[in-house]
């Protein structure tokens, strides 16, 4: 077997991620003030799209990982889109991968930083849900609908992320 080959972690940044979704963060001024001006609302920031069903909040409890990390599987939603927002301090690990034929292309790695939050598109192939400190714990917006919404890949040539 041959080695993994290595994906390098690089710094989020909403025009590297936007092919595959929205960086949720509060970048530039605020649209509107509200709450007697003491509150600054971003308006609007993720591209949220399901085929029927409807969009939930669920709460997700991830451990943390550690790096080096292995990645052996990618998985993609084809019915709707999913944003993963940190309900703590920390940033986290986002790996995604163009489309190749209905196959995850070679993934990429991202780190977000302390207050950003992801949006992934509706289809986009990515990790699992991978905090690199404790808590793991998000709000998760997806779609809540029947049917199938969870496609897997697993590689048959080894990954490993690291920065």
């Amino acid at each position: 077997m041959s080695a993994p080959v290595e994906i390098r972690i690089q710094p989020m940044s909403a025009a590297a991620f936007a092919p595959f979704g929205d960086l949720l963060d509060i970048s530039g001024n605020p649209d509107k003030m509200i709450n007697q001006g003491l509150c600054g609302r971003y308006h609007d920031r993720a591209q949220m799209a399901f085929v029927e069903g409807r969009a939930g909040l669920s709460l997700f409890n991830a451990e943390p990982r550690d790096l080096p990390m292995p990645l052996a599987m990618m998985e993609r939603h084809p019915e709707g889109s999913q944003a993963f927002i940190p309900m703590s301090e920390h940033g986290f690990l986002v790996i995604v991968a163009a489309d190749a034929g209905g196959k995850p292309g070679h993934p990429i790695a991202f780190e977000t930083q302390p207050g950003q939050a992801v949006n992934f598109h509706r289809g986009t192939w990515h990790g699992v849900l991978t905090p690199l400190q404790a808590p793991g714990l998000f709000a998760v917006v997806d779609r809540i609908g029947a049917g199938d919404n969870l496609q897997e890949h697993w590689f048959d040539a080894a990954y490993v992320v690291c920065r």
